[in-house]
């Protein structure tokens, strides 16, 4: 079975990492109470921990490796596809080489924290697509009917945005690996 390569924001990986973890953690507070016993309450979900490590292998392992690490760079959160797990709105927190890079072999890790609702809300203001809670007019959107053969990566291409901006605007979209034909995508 092949899987479709994991992406972040507008970086797509050659091939998938090999391992990937995923970590889901709930908070529970402890109080003892008196006669020896103790009372507990649920605090919540935390935020989920993505992790994996892979390697780039090849002529340009090192130089991908890099582009990889532009990414990691740039900050703030950003949308996650991955060929398993959900798709995610998520934080690179970490990028690490496991061992000296090579110009045709580089070994790494790397860790996603996926944000809160709360977090991705402040993002959304943050970033100006909440306008109109402000009293600006929100800008125009079309609507584009997907064709054969259409990914979603390549109808952001097409219309010039990036696929982070394409799912905020696509809220129905669930699985950004899975469109069909016919189905409307709002183009921001």
């Amino acid at each position: 079975m092949k899987l479709a390569p994991m992406q972040y924001k507008d970086y797509v990986w050659p091939h998938n990492p090999e391992t990937y973890t995923i970590t889901f953690e709930r908070r529970v507070a402890v109080k003892k109470v008196p006669f020896g016993r103790y009372g507990m309450q649920d605090l919540g979900l935390t935020y989920r921990v993505m992790r994996g490590e892979g390697e780039f292998v090849g002529k340009d392992a090192y130089a991908e490796f890099k582009k990889l690490a532009c990414v990691f760079y740039q900050g703030g959160a950003g949308i996650l596809v991955h060929p398993v797990w959900q798709t995610a709105e998520a934080y690179f927190v970490s990028l690490e080489l496991t061992q000296q890079p090579l110009e045709d072999y580089v070994r790494y890790r790397f860790a996603f924290w996926e944000t809160s609702p709360l977090d991705t809300a402040l993002i959304r203001v943050s970033n100006g697509s909440a306008a109109a809670a402000d009293g600006a007019k929100s800008p125009a959107k079309s609507a584009y009917s997907v064709v054969r053969g259409d990914t979603l990566w390549g109808i952001a291409d097409r219309f010039g945005v990036t696929l982070t901006a394409l799912l905020r605007a696509n809220p129905q979209i669930k699985n950004p690996n899975y469109i069909v034909t016919g189905q409307q995508v709002v183009i921001p």
